[in-house]
C-alpha cells in the first residue's frame, strides 16, 4: 500500500465504509485512494471493467476490498454490487466518492458530522458550488433539471441531486434497484425519500480539471435514460405516492386538523397563498370546463399549494359569470386573431357564437386567464402582506 500516512483515529466509525466505483480513471485513482486511506481503511473499490492501468494501481493496495468486473456495466451496476458487498460485511453506511479526482477526501468528516447530528435515517448528498469557474454548463443545467424532478416527485427541495459524493444508509435504501447506469443515483434517492428517509445536502468542495478528469457521462444516451426514469417516477408519484401520503396524513390527524392544515393550509406563507389564488383563477377562466374542480385540487396537491384557496378561486366561473368570461375571452382573442363577425355583448352568448369565434375564444381565454391570474395573485399578495404588518 503506497499510503504511509497514519489513519486519523476514529475519523470514520466502524460501521461506515467508503465505496469507490471506478472505470478508466487511472490518472486520478491513486490520489483518491491515498486521500481516502488517510481517514479510513474501510474501503471497497468496484473496478467496472477498466481497460487502462486501473488494475495495476489497485494491485498496490492489498489491504482494501477490491471487486473486479469482467466488463463495463455502468456506474449504477457497480454501486449495486458495492452496496450488497458492504451490507454483507456488516456496514450500516457507505460513503461513495468518484474516482475522477473531482471530490476531496478531506470532506469525509463533513459527512460524519452531518450523520452525527441526525437520527440516522438520512441520505446525504454533497452540495457542489455549481456557479464556480470551470463547471461545465451542461453539468449545471443537468443538475437544475434533476433538482426540479426530484422536488416534483418527493416534495424535497435540494440544491444538488447529481453529486456522486454521498452517504447512503445501507439498511434503509431499497434493497432491489432496477437501473444500471448513472440514473441509479436518481432512482435510489427518490425511492429512499418515498420510504421516509431524510435526503439532505451537505457542502463539499469540487475540482474540475479538464487535463485529468475523464467523464463517462454520455449526454444524449444518459439524459434519455434519466428522462425515461423520471417519467416512470412521476407516474408512480401521481398514481400512488401522493394519494398514499394524503391518506396517511388523514389517518394521523383529526378531521378538523386535516381540514385546517392539509386542505385549507392556514400555515402556508403569503406567497404560497397568492400563487394558489392565481392558479385557481387561471383554471377557472381557462377553457377546461367541467374539470376546474378536479384540476385545481390535483395541481395544488402536486405543487404543494393551498388546496382550499385554489379550489375556491377556481369557482370564479360560477354560472352567472360564465357568459361574461366567454364574452371577455372572445373579445381578448379578437385582438390576437381578428374576425369579421361582430359580437355585440355578453348577453347574446350561445354555442353558435362560440363556434363562430372558436379560435378567438381559445386563445383569448388563455390570455385572459393569465392576465387575471397575475392580477389576482399580485393583489392578494399585497393585501396579505399589508394585513400581516397591521
Amino acid at each position: 500500500m503506497l499510503n504511509s500516512q497514519p489513519i486519523r483515529e476514529m475519523a470514520i466509525p466502524a460501521d461506515v465504509c467508503v465505496l469507490i466505483p471506478t472505470y478508466n480513471n487511472a490518472k486520478t485513482l491513486q490520489r483518491v485512494l491515498d486521500g481516502v486511506l488517510f481517514y479510513t481503511a474501510q474501503v471497497i473499490v468496484i473496478n467496472d471493467g477498466s481497460t487502462d492501468a486501473t488494475a495495476e494501481i489497485l494491485a498496490k493496495y492489498p489491504s482494501i476490498e477490491i471487486q473486479h468486473l469482467d466488463k463495463n456495466s455502468g456506474k449504477g451496476k457497480a454501486l449495486r454490487i458495492g452496496f450488497e458487498l458492504a451490507r454483507k460485511q456488516g456496514f450500516h453506511y457507505a460513503i461513495t466518492i468518484d474516482s475522477d479526482g473531482q471530490h476531496f477526501p478531506d470532506d469525509l468528516p463533513t459527512f460524519m458530522n452531518a450523520l452525527d447530528r441526525s437520527d440516522g435515517r438520512v441520505l446525504l448528498i454533497g452540495e457542489r458550488q455549481m456557479d464556480q469557474v470551470g463547471i461545465p454548463k451542461k453539468s449545471s443545467f443537468g443538475n437544475k433539471f434533476s433538482n426540479f424532478w426530484f422536488w416534483f416527485e418527493t416534495g424535497i427541495k435540494l440544491a444538488d441531486t447529481q453529486s456522486g459524493y454521498r452517504l447512503y444508509p445501507l439498511n434503509l435504501i431499497p434493497k432491489k434497484l432496477f437501473t444500471n447506469k448513472f440514473e441509479l443515483e436518481i432512482e435510489v434517492i427518490v425511492r429512499s425519500a418515498w420510504k421516509g428517509v431524510n435526503v439532505k445536502n451537505v457542502p463539499i468542495k469540487i475540482l474540475y480539471d479538464p487535463s485529468e478528469r475523464v467523464s463517462h457521462f454520455r449526454p444524449f444516451k444518459d439524459f434519455t435514460r434519466i428522462s425515461i426514469l423520471n417519467t416512470f417516477l412521476v407516474l408512480i408519484s401521481l398514481l400512488y405516492i401522493f394519494p398514499r401520503n394524503a391518506f396517511q396524513s388523514f389517518k394521523k390527524k383529526s378531521f378538523k386538523q386535516f381540514l385546517k392544515e392539509d386542505i385549507l393550509g392556514t400555515n402556508d406563507s403569503d406567497l404560497i397563498k397568492s400563487i394558489s389564488i392565481a392558479l385557481g383563477v387561471f383554471i377557472g377562466i381557462a377553457p377546461v370546463w367541467g374539470f376546474q374542480s378536479f384540476l385545481s385540487i390535483f395541481l395544488a396537491s402536486i405543487f404543494r399549494l393551498n388546496k382550499g384557496l385554489c379550489f375556491a378561486f377556481s369557482n370564479i366561473s360560477i354560472p352567472p359569470m360564465i357568459p361574461l368570461i366567454i364574452w371577455g375571452s372572445i373579445q381578448t382573442g379578437k385582438l390576437i386573431i381578428p374576425n369579421a363577425r361582430p359580437l355585440r355583448d355578453y348577453s347574446n352568448i350561445d354555442f353558435q357564437s362560440i363556434s363562430e369565434h372558436f379560435l378567438q375564444y381559445i386563445f383569448g381565454s388563455l390570455a385572459l386567464a393569465l392576465f387575471t391570474a397575475v392580477l389576482f395573485g399580485l393583489s392578494s399578495f399585497t393585501l396579505l402582506r399589508l394585513n400581516q404588518r397591521r
